[in-house]
């Protein structure tokens, strides 16, 4: 049915039976799709019935729905004009797993991140109220073409548009949603909060914000009472025309001593729900009046993760990310390969919290996906997931420190940056003891640049006091973890999302005292100088220069912040040429901070770097992303080549 239709306008047509028919084909899209390509499962299955209301009840993109983190965007993208490519999505090249402005104009704005959704949609409210260009990106001369954006409104719409935020109840344990929640009430601005309530973010909620939401959820009574008591008090004789004249603070004093904990109301939102997620009639229903207030509303709607696909609904978690699966079974098609970095890392916080009381971690829901969930099931009362909170987490570890523990803050690289405050003035700052596990370090493949860590190396080599530790495999990993523990000041160790390469794990674990510079391979011609498992491609580079007559030494460098300084100046000056490789963007990376050191020391040679370029790099398979970039074996061998002035010349070097 789904592909005769012209969507999203023809939905607006559509009896309820036709809507709910849309709502079973989109659903069984996204299950036939996301398990060849793997993806976002659980989220977007549980919004099917709520995208389908939204469509039919706004018209997008003049109307702009903006999708909190957009783990849940999937069947927004199949009743936008992307069924036909659907297929693609989070393959190269293809559609992007997460709301993108350059792929449609009805992804107003693009997502990846928790708890943002209802800042940018205050203002783009408040931006539309202010005149009558709501695309205000563009200016009157250029167009969307010229620009490298879409348009969020087409030219010439007239009417503003009304303004719908959909945020889960995992996004709103961060604290940037409710500043944006209190400026609104504040403004009130006219806008929609939909709240998608299904208890989970990845990990099951955590925090007094959610014990709130489930009373809510568990006790409807509340929102009726309130509801019943305002009707009953304007149909009393008298006490009705009492009710239309008093000021709102006498009517809120009256709500709460009934109703106690009206949080929303008291941040200047109508509440409204708890609303049946799944009942495209019922949501609908509530769209339509929430809109028709003209005020900040939160329509609370209560979903089921991974809705319509039981081994979903079951196991919840596992399918909020997940790998290519058969439907039928509900198994991962994938072989499984070497254990990961990230398990790596969760048996040593296990073996390491067990030889010492001190070690604690902390996570911002994400306990598997550090795997930090070995720790909580080993140590619980040393475990800590304080919600989508990173500068709360920070924070907290610092409190930790202070108080003689030993913490270890696990986070993606994306999601440290939203704590880079904390990182500088509550624990580098006071040189407390705190370990940040940086996973997913580098290029993550399909979930894209929302997601790729390409910047940590460079934003934090400029703090002064925090030692980086760069492993190249997963057994180096678990002993440098055990090196951080033992220092007295903050440290750093950032690692990939890939399998490890398969090195015995050694247990017990023994710290590493140095050498912090690795000679691989020695030579005289050209030096490839890395950090992390990248220098594996170093490796291959070397070999095939050497196949060529080139003498190519190789050097991987495991603590970058501070640097060998002793063996890195011997290194250098005993080559004619140099390239650094690493996966952080060039820009104040690891290959600038050799070349600081160069200028530093006086050491003049030919220097290239290797590593990700000024650009957000898309989505795909990390091996091809790599290829584009020229951080492949081929591609470094190429650059030394150039360096050396041999491009296309036979070798003709003395030592």
């Amino acid at each position: 049915m789904i592909d005769r239709l012209d969507l999203p306008g023809d939905l607006r047509n559509l009896d309820a039976a036709s809507l709910r028919q849309v709502a079973v084909e989109v659903r069984q899209e996204i299950i036939d799709t996301i398990s060849q390509n793997g993806g976002h499962l659980g989220a977007s299955l549980g919004v099917v019935e709520l995208t389908v209301a939204l469509h039919a009840e706004l018209e997008a993109p003049k109307d702009a729905i903006i999708w909190d983190v957009g783990h849940q965007s999937y069947a927004h993208k199949l009743l936008t004009g992307r069924l036909g490519a659907f297929r693609s999505i989070r393959t190269y090249g293809g559609l992007s797993g997460f709301p993108s402005r350059e792929e449609s104009p009805f992804d107003i704005y693009s997502t990846g991140h928790a708890s943002t959704s209802i800042s940018a949609a205050v203002g783009i409210a408040q931006g539309r109220l202010l005149g009558e260009t709501p695309d205000g990106l563009l200016s009157e001369s250029a167009t969307a073409g010229e620009a490298g954006i879409a348009p969020a409104v087409p030219a010439g719409t007239g009417s503003p548009g009304r303004v719908v935020a959909v945020i889960g109840d995992g996004a709103l344990t961060g604290g940037m949603a409710y500043e944006a929640l209190n400026h609104a009430g504040h403004l009130s601005t006219p806008l929609l909060v939909i709240l998608n309530d299904n208890t989970m973010s990845i990990e099951r909620n955590v925090g007094a914000m959610s014990a709130y939401l489930s009373r809510l959820r568990t006790d409807p009574t509340l929102y009726r009472l309130r509801r019943d008591l305002e009707r009953r008090l304007q149909r009393l004789p008298g006490v009705g025309d009492f009710m239309a004249t008093v000021n709102e603070q006498i009517k809120d004093s009256i709500k709460a001593a009934v109703v106690p904990g009206m949080l929303f109301e008291e941040l200047g939102f109508t509440y409204v729900g708890v609303v049946d997620g799944h009942s495209i009639e019922d949501l609908r229903g509530s769209i339509r009046r929430s809109l028709a207030l003209n005020r900040p509303v939160l329509l609370h709607c209560q979903t089921v993760k991974g809705k319509g696909y039981e081994p979903a609904e079951k196991q919840p978690g596992r399918y909020h990310g997940t790998p290519r699966f058969s439907v039928s079974t509900g198994e991962c098609l994938d072989a499984e390969g070497p254990t990961s970095f990230t398990r790596a890392f969760g048996e040593a916080m296990v073996q390491l919290a067990r030889a010492d009381e001190r070690v604690v971690g902390i996570t911002a829901a994400m306990a598997s996906g550090t795997g930090l969930d070995l720790l909580k099931e080993a140590f619980p009362d040393r475990f800590f997931d304080v919600g989508i909170a990173e500068a709360h987490a920070v924070g907290f570890a610092a409190g930790l420190a202070v108080a003689g523990k030993r913490p270890v803050v696990a986070l993606y690289s994306t999601f440290l940056q939203r704590a880079f405050d904390q990182v500088i003035q509550d624990v580098c700052l006071q040189r407390l003891p705190v370990v940040f596990a940086v996973d997913r370090a580098g290029l993550v493949g399909a979930d894209g640049p929302t997601h790729h860590g390409a910047f940590d190396l460079s934003y934090l080599r400029l703090i002064p006091g925090l030692t980086i530790f760069v492993p190249k495999d997963e057994g180096e990993l678990q002993r440098l973890l055990a090196t951080a523990l033992q220092m007295d000041s903050p440290s750093v160790i950032r690692y990939p999302r890939s399998p490890g390469v398969g090195v015995p794990l050694a247990s017990p674990i023994k710290p590493l005292a140095g050498p912090w510079i690795d000679v691989l391979r020695e030579g005289t011609d050209v030096l490839f100088v890395g950090a992390g498992p990248v220098i594996r491609l170093a490796e291959e580079a070397a070999d095939r220069l050497i196949g060529q007559g080139i003498s190519a030494g190789v050097a991987g460098v495991k603590r970058i912040r501070p640097l060998e300084t002793a063996t890195l100046e011997r290194l250098l000056r005993s080559y004619r040429a140099v390239v650094t490789v690493e996966d952080n963007v060039l820009a104040g990376g690891f290959g600038s901070s050799i070349l600081e050191f160069m200028a530093d020391e006086g050491i003049s040679r030919p220097v290239a770097r290797a590593g990700l370029p000024d650009a957000f790099v898309g989505h795909g398979p990390v091996e091809t992303i790599r290829r584009d970039v020229g951080l492949t074996a081929e591609g470094l061998s190429a650059q030394a080549a150039r360096l050396l002035g041999l491009a296309g010349k036979p070798p003709s070097l003395g030592g």
